[in-house]
């Protein structure tokens, strides 16, 4: 019997096969992102003691927070004025999770089964949003019933645009993340730039500057809402007095927190955050009278009055991301123990600065869009940062502060050689380069019958000669050690005399009998490499005559 083989066969699968299953897929991602909503939802107004609504409106509110999951701008009817107040500032770790699906699904649907071709990457990605987007579509209308709407038309085009986004992160994922040629389309000096600049390493730059400028500004938030704890403490105790709604006051605290993040990064940048019309939050102070909910988040917001030194302290993020651009392009341009004449030239080293800068901009810049939106109507219209601000201070920063650092660590590491191949030696403890040993010593010369086990002559160390320069004792010691050869390779004649003066022995006297006939004697042993050679054995005297005097 054969074995079958498991190996996925060549080519692509059928599209209508690819698209069919990636439909399901995508239907599997909603459902899944649309139930963990409904379930929270669900849990938090049957543990509530004052429930508004019945279970419709429970499950209204939840198909209305999964399209906010989205971006998308809902619509709050029931407020005290009768005035309709929109709500768009949408959680971003709730935005995560719906987006984590869809990358996963359209991901899962590329890798090909045991024994199958593998799918192509538009059917499955176009399969994933579709069965995405026919979920959604009767949920829009659906919840424009309820207390949340949402408007239809802004909905499913929200809706398709994660879907596809995701989708084709989780194509380009499960392709191995390829990074491709230059677009054919850009004029050839641009191409040539990019080819030049290492695009790769500006890319790396950009997203892990932006990673430092998020982080950052979550330290900042963090730090904030420690000092003023007190006021945090009141506003979570203040907005609910059951458990179940604090517990919901908590889990939406902690939904918003990578928005603070994200705001917390545009204050370090300086263009600050707004809060309401006409107040802004900045390190030099906070202008304007603001429109400040009762949130715990909120109260990490600085007083009014001008800024402290310890306010101005928050540029230390944007100065961190800037030198991690500037490292990251100085290992690329003229890394450390590389060759100072395979160093980039400087309108390369520029451009990979200017690349990476442009990009944490760009990458700033989305982040602070996705963060904000309105609160409601009146002065709640614009709260958060202003994208196009905070982006061009993001890549003003990065690039002001990267720029002069690696071309000053490029010119220095290529004048003085620092760039050299070779790591300096160091005088001794652990980080001492040790010489490694000369792999030119040979070994002891073995014995007959040894090397290859068979008996064989063939032994890769035959080859090898004792140098003249090496000491005679210790070839001597070598030899010694060598164990003694099997019974089958000793000679059956006399054993050769041992070294000494070269000198034939001296005959005894008086008559000697007539020895038996010799065997054929074997070839004595070859001396041990180093040894003093053996005399040749005497010549045997013939038996005398019987007659013949003593």
């Amino acid at each position: 019997m054969t074995e079958q083989s498991t190996r996925p066969q060549t080519g692509t699968a059928r599209p209508g096969a690819s698209c069919a299953a990636a439909c399901v897929r995508g239907v599997v991602a909603a459902g899944l992102g649309l139930g963990v909503l409904t379930v929270l939802v669900t849990v938090l107004w049957i543990s509530s003691p004052y429930p508004d609504g019945g279970s419709g409106t429970a499950l209204r509110t939840a198909g209305a927070l999964w399209l906010l999951a989205h971006g998308t701008d809902l619509v709050r009817s029931d407020t005290l004025s009768g005035t309709p107040a929109p709500m768009g500032l949408a959680p971003l770790l709730l935005l995560a999770l719906p987006a984590w699906l869809v990358h996963r699904a359209a991901h899962d649907a590329l890798e090909p089964a045991e024994g199958h071709p593998e799918p192509a990457v538009l059917p499955v990605v176009g399969g994933v949003v579709a069965g995405y987007v026919l979920v959604g579509t009767p949920l829009v209308f659906w919840v424009a019933g309820g207390p949340l709407a949402a408007d239809p038309a802004g909905a499913l085009t929200h809706l398709a645009l994660l879907a596809s986004t995701a989708a084709l992160l989780g194509a380009w994922a499960a392709r191995g993340r390829p990074l491709g040629p230059v677009p054919a389309w850009l004029p050839r000096r641009v191409r040539v730039a990019l080819a030049r600049s290492r695009s790769a390493v500006a890319l790396r730059s950009a997203a892990e500057a932006t990673l430092v400028l998020v982080g950052g500004g979550a330290v900042l938030v963090l730090t904030s809402l420690v000092w003023h704890g007190g006021a945090a403490r009141e506003a979570f105790l203040g907005l609910a007095g059951d458990w179940s709604g604090r517990a919901a006051v908590g889990l939406l605290a902690l939904a918003l927190l990578p928005n603070a993040a994200v705001w917390g990064a545009a204050y370090g940048l300086g263009p600050g955050f707004s809060l309401g019309t006409g107040a802004t939050a900045t390190p030099l102070g906070l202008t304007g009278t603001p429109a400040v909910p009762d949130f715990p988040l909120l109260a990490a917001v600085p007083g009014p009055g001008p800024g402290t030194a310890l306010h101005a302290a928050a540029v230390s993020v944007p100065l961190a991301a800037g030198l991690l651009v500037a490292w990251r392009a100085t290992e690329g341009a003229a890394p450390r123990y590389g060759d100072p004449g395979q160093a980039w030239t400087v309108p390369a080293t520029v451009l990979a600065v200017v690349l990476g800068a442009l990009g944490c901009g760009a990458a700033t810049a989305l982040l602070a869009a996705v963060a904000g939106g309105p609160l409601g109507s009146g002065r709640l219209a614009v709260f958060g940062p202003v994208w196009w601000l905070v982006g061009g201070a993001a890549a003003l920063w990065t690039a002001s502060v990267a720029l002069p650092v690696t071309l000053a660590v490029r010119a220095w590491r290529v004048r003085s050689g620092a760039g050299g191949g070779v790591e300096p030696e160091t005088g001794g403890g652990q980080g001492a380069v040790l010489p490694a040993p000369s792999a030119a010593v040979p070994a002891a010369a073995a014995a007959p019958g040894e090397g290859s086990g068979d008996g064989s002559p063939e032994d890769p160390d035959d080859d090898l000669e004792p140098y003249d320069f090496l000491p005679l004792d210790a070839w001597a010691e070598r030899a010694a050690a060598v164990p003694a050869p099997p019974p089958s390779a000793v000679p059956s004649g006399p054993p050769p005399p041992p070294p000494g003066p070269s000198r034939p022995p001296e005959a005894p006297p008086g008559p000697r009998p007539a020895p038996a006939a010799p065997a054929p004697a074997a070839p004595p042993p070859a001396p041990a490499a180093g040894a003093p050679a053996a005399p040749p054995p005497a010549a045997e005297t013939p038996p005398p005559h019987p007659g013949a005097p003593a």
